[in-house]
């Protein structure tokens, strides 16, 4: 995994999709301010969008049907706290411009296996609200034939095809909603130049970047940094895992009989554990149980303390929860003053895999 700055990018860069044939123009426009808005080149043109495995919230779309329409493509994946934060501002725009001449296309392109499930991705959609058409991109057709290396991604396409902007990551939404404004106008639509007012909540909140000190994190092995259990990574191998005494800032341990796998890892008895030290305001764990439509009960502490009102919405206020579906879990959002704190989560019941940690 690459990153590139904290928070606006908070995106992930995945070069095994980077090497593909298609649409976009290496030489990406730099958007520049003038008298009549900005000034936009052509960085190339909408692919064919024939090669998604399947469409939620509307019949399949092609890109030649959508001439005569401004087209914005949101790349996302349901587990992405960095997509999920920038879902209030795209939904916001596709509800105060749909009416004027704006299609939102939402390009569903998953970062882990668990998310290639079609009824998982229709659920996440009802569950959060994106109401708007979706390619469903299993395969990452989609994502090689736009080059894509980001999750959230957004593609600005004019009234005649042409992508003329993208925004890789969290951040600079007025100015992306001014260049919706701006295809739209091209396109002889007479628009209300107000920006929509975003009041975003749960996991959809905005991070507090000014306190964010601890980044992305997966648990496999094969993109894991900072694991510090004795014995240290036991490929693919059930191990009975020792956690030091103390942990450093952004270094993490197991604690009981786990299996460590290159994108994963599983827990083969209960009462194991993930100790994490972190800083941040927000905690996320996506996770799910191994087999589906199984459980398993966890509880969460926080410097060997029960959350209370630093609690995530999916914990209670004594850290207790229960994961039952794969999803990124909020288990900590905290209220006071944000200082190193040391997270554990102890799974009551075996049967569960975790992928990653994201913070906020």
């Amino acid at each position: 995994m690459v990153k590139t700055k904290p928070l606006l990018s908070a995106a992930i860069l995945v070069s095994a999709f980077a090497a593909s044939s298609v649409a976009i123009a290496e030489d990406r426009s730099v958007v520049q301010e003038t008298s009549k808005g900005v000034q936009l080149r052509v960085e190339g043109h909408l692919p064919s969008l024939s090669a998604a495995t399947t469409w939620l919230n509307s019949p399949p779309l092609a890109a030649t049907g959508l001439r005569g329409k401004v087209v914005l493509i949101d790349f996302w994946t349901y587990s992405c706290i960095n997509w999920r934060r920038s879902l209030p501002y795209v939904r916001a725009w596709a509800e105060k411009y749909g009416d004027r001449g704006l299609v939102v296309i939402g390009v569903h392109s998953p970062e882990f296996d668990f998310e290639k499930n079609i009824d998982s991705v229709r659920q996440a959609a009802r569950d959060m609200r994106v109401d708007y058409p979706i390619a469903v991109d299993s395969d990452h057709a989609l994502w090689r034939a736009f080059r894509n290396d980001y999750w959230p991604a957004l593609y600005f396409v004019d009234t005649q095809g042409n992508i003329r902007h993208h925004q890789f990551g969290e951040g600079d939404y007025e100015q992306s909603e001014r260049i919706i404004q701006q295809l739209l106008a091209e396109g002889g639509k007479d628009i209300d130049h107000g920006l929509v007012s975003v009041h975003a909540v749960g996991a959809e909140a905005a991070a507090d970047s000014a306190n964010l000190k601890s980044a992305e994190n997966y648990v496999g092995y094969e993109r894991t940094e900072n694991f510090v259990s004795r014995d240290g990574t036991i490929w693919d191998k059930r191990h009975a895992y020792v956690a030091p005494a103390r942990l450093w800032l952004n270094h993490w341990a197991l604690s009981g009989d786990w299996t460590v796998s290159k994108q994963s890892i599983v827990l083969n008895a209960a009462n194991g554990r993930i100790l994490y030290r972190f800083h941040a305001r927000d905690l996320h764990l996506v996770m799910g149980p191994v087999s589906p439509g199984a459980s398993a009960r966890f509880r969460v502490l926080i410097d060997g303390q029960p959350p209370g009102a630093a609690h995530g919405i999916d914990v209670d206020s004594q850290g207790n929860g229960t994961v039952t579906e794969s999803r990124m879990y909020q288990l900590i959002r905290q209220t006071g003053p944000i200082a190193d704190r040391q997270f554990e989560i102890e799974f009551l019941d075996s049967g569960v895999e975790a992928f990653s940690f994201t913070f906020g």
